[in-house]
């Protein structure tokens, strides 16, 4: 057994952007053990481990040397003769006499067998490791040696490399791996000694945490400390407290402090500039208000002078009164006013301006709030408000406020409640972890929007690919998805597709708009639409399988019945779900299935049950119980009491049971035959009106 020995990589860079680190961390990962796997080795004890300025992979235990092996050599078959064998044998450096016959699929070949002696890892690492770190996949990377140089996220300064205490070998864009790291840009040294066993803390001594949860915990204790004894509490965020942990080498948190008249602009407005803009922390006073303080982190040992703190003070301070200048001028011109500026904003340069989007989104909406018996008046003058804030100062400065701020200019300007809320909440959810909007009006505007940004799209053919999706068209569909789940909103979206999209055609069409495609399918739906329904079907699928965490199979069986809204969709789920659990489900599921592949194999399409051919016993009971159950049934799924129906569809488990038992399907009778498919048929037929069982996966077997 080869011996063992621990294993360092560290990859020093140039600082590497925060959100870039964790991802480049597992593909690294990744690489690392693609190359053992292909090289027959083990790691003991994987850990990746990353700050700004280096990307560190180690393992207790790396074997020195890969193991020897045998190997099979073939050569020429059998029936070529000793002529080829010789040949063969020469060519590996062996007599015939040593040469085997070996037995294949194919027939008998001379053969040889060979001890192979393992490679050092030294060796295997040293060619392999310069080509892994350049296929770590980055989201942008950059020449730094010269255009046919090596592609990293930054230019790498140095490589620490260690097998046990030897240093395996390589150069990389003209860097040299070596044995020693480099400390904090500041609070460092240029060189770094170590070993194994003192690698972090060489490092810490050198202004280095390592470990990217050890420095998420330095801020949480040090913002702990700094709010001890006043009555401060911190505004958590946890997303910002991962950021922090990746921007920095040896965070260390301080207290800030803003005026107080700063606190009249509105507290997205203060938030975002500190959160966004400055990565601070925010901070309530007891009664849960913001309060004029903040955090912010360093990535230094301490501020004992106070110079950093009054350094972002003071930068605070001119990013807050640049918001309130904003706040001020921009409500000199009231958002109805805005509407005709938005000709001069761009949506898309085929789609055109955002008041064109602006239109097709009070269309979508109007049509929508007509379905819902929703306020159309309230809904169409949110939607003409809703893009507004694009052409003002505080949203061309702050991005990440748009529709936030057109809903509070909409409010300081005396717009009602539902329009102003609408406006403002509109882009939710912008994310699987967000709310919904919280009123009808919020969701009708957030629905119509982001249904005509994806039909505008694939209409002109912008379809997501891969990894590549610019206009954010997978948010805007699972976002579509979830409001309609969550808000139990009650619209058909198949229905509402082709409605929009007859539309929309209409327009392009007018318009000329280039790139559209006007094509129908067969059926005379519109091409793209079809393609847009089948991505909407694929974020359906992966909303309720991987969100809700229904079991695929269910959701496939849901999907297949005659769902018509989401709603509707998530009760037959639930559904199944419960009645799952019951002893009769599962037998039932697998004769459903049974029936499905007799009706199949016979052809049969359609036809009625003619209770004069029915056999009394099985037969006529299983006819008996079914129209029995119908009405039941048919009246629990109008009630949309789903779980009901299926329970009680469940109590033919027996009845199907001694059906299939005693009574010969494809009877030799062809009238008998024709009517017992037609008796299956009608029982298929009102199991797939709740679910599909035959998309159910089943440890049951019927023969």
């Amino acid at each position: 057994m080869s011996e063992l020995r621990p294993f360092l990589l560290e990859i020093g860079v140039e600082e590497i952007p925060h959100w870039m680190i964790a991802p480049a961390l597992a593909d690294l990962e990744r690489l690392f053990r693609s190359v053992l796997d292909e090289n027959r080795l083990e790691a003991a004890d994987l850990q990746l481990d990353g700050t700004p300025r280096r990307l560190v992979l180690r393992t207790a235990s790396l074997p020195v040397r890969q193991a020897d092996r045998d190997e099979l050599v073939l050569g020429p078959p059998k029936a070529a003769g000793e002529g080829a064998a010789n040949g063969f044998a020469r060519k590996n450096g062996v007599t015939l006499d040593q040469l085997a016959i070996e037995s294949t699929p194919k027939g008998e070949y001379y053969a040889l067998r060979r001890a192979v002696a393992g490679r050092e890892t030294r060796e295997i690492l040293a060619a392999a490791l310069p080509a892994l770190i350049t296929r770590i996949p980055w989201p942008k990377a950059m020449y730094w040696t010269g255009k046919d140089g090596a592609r990293f996220i930054r230019p790498i300064r140095w490589i620490a490399c260690l097998l046990g205490d030897q240093v395996v070998e390589f150069e990389l864009a003209g860097v040299q791996s070596g044995a020693n790291s480099r400390g904090h840009r500041r609070l460092g040294a240029d060189e770094v000694v170590f070993d194994h066993s003192t690698y972090e803390d060489r490092l810490r001594k050198n202004g280095v945490i390592l470990s990217a949860s050890e420095r998420r915990k330095k801020i949480l204790d040090g913002i702990k400390k700094l709010l001890k004894g006043t009555d401060l509490k911190l505004s958590a965020d946890e997303a910002l407290l991962d950021d922090l942990a990746f921007l920095t080498e040896f965070p260390t948190p301080i207290l800030g402090a803003f005026d107080e008249k700063f606190l009249s602009l509105p507290a997205e407005v203060l938030t975002t500039v500190m959160r966004h803009h400055q990565r601070y922390f925010t901070l309530q006073r007891p009664d849960g208000s913001m309060a004029p303080n903040f955090i912010a982190v360093m990535n230094m040992k301490a501020d004992r002078q106070g110079f950093v703190r009054k350094g972002n003070e003071r930068v605070l301070e001119a990013r807050f009164n640049d918001a309130r200048f904003f706040w001020e001028v921009d409500q000199q011109k009231p958002l109805a006013q805005r509407i005709d500026d938005l000709k001069n904003v761009t949506f898309q340069a085929r789609l055109g301006s955002y008041h064109a989007k602006t239109q097709g989104i009070e269309a979508g909406a109007t049509r929508m709030a007509r379905l819902l018996n929703v306020d159309i008046a309230s809904v169409r003058r949110a939607a003409s408000l809703a893009k507004t804030d694009l052409t003002t100062e505080m949203v061309k400065e702050l991005t990440e406020l748009q529709g936030v701020m057109g809903g509070l200019y909409a409010r300081s300007q005396g717009e009602p409640e539902a329009v102003w809320r609408a406006v403002y909440e509109h882009y939710l959810p912008q994310s699987l972890d967000d709310p919904i909007p919280s009123s009808v009006e919020g969701r009708v505007l957030s629905m119509a929007d982001k249904l005509d940004t994806l039909e505008g799209c694939f209409a002109i053919g912008i379809v997501p690919t891969g990894s590549k999706d610019p206009f954010g068209l997978r948010r805007a569909a699972q976002g579509l998805v979830k409001i309609l789940v969550e808000g139990r909103v009650a619209l058909n979206l198949r229905e509402l597709l082709t409605a929009g999209a007859e539309e929309t055609h209409r327009t392009f069409s007018a318009l000329a708009i280039g790139g559209y495609d006007s094509a129908r399918e067969d059926d005379g739906a519109l091409r793209w639409s079809r393609q847009l329904w089948d991505f909407l079907l694929d974020r359906i699928r992966y909303y309720f399988r991987d969100v809700r965490k229904f079991k695929y199979d269910e959701v496939n069986a849901a999907l297949a019945s005659s769902w018509t809204t989401l709603p509707d969709l998530e009760d037959r789920l639930f559904a199944i779900q419960m009645v799952r659990e019951t002893e009769n489900f599962e037998p039932l599921a697998a004769s459903v299935k049974r029936i499905r592949n007799v009706l199949k194999q016979a052809q049969w399409s359609s036809g009625d049950v003619n209770p004069a051919l029915l056999e009394p016993g099985p037969e006529l009971d299983l006819f008996e119980d079914l129209s029995r159950l119908e009405p039941q049934v048919r009246q629990a799924s109008a009630s949309r009491d789903f779980l009901q129906a299926l329970q009680l569809m469940a109590t033919l488990r027996e009845t199907l049971d001694r059906f299939f038992d005693s009574v010969l399907v494809n009877a030799p009778d062809p009238g008998v035959r024709a009517n017992r498919l037609a008796l299956l048929g009608r029982m298929l037929s009102e199991f797939s009106s709740i679910a599909d069982f035959s998309e159910i996966v089943t440890t049951a077997t019927t023969e």
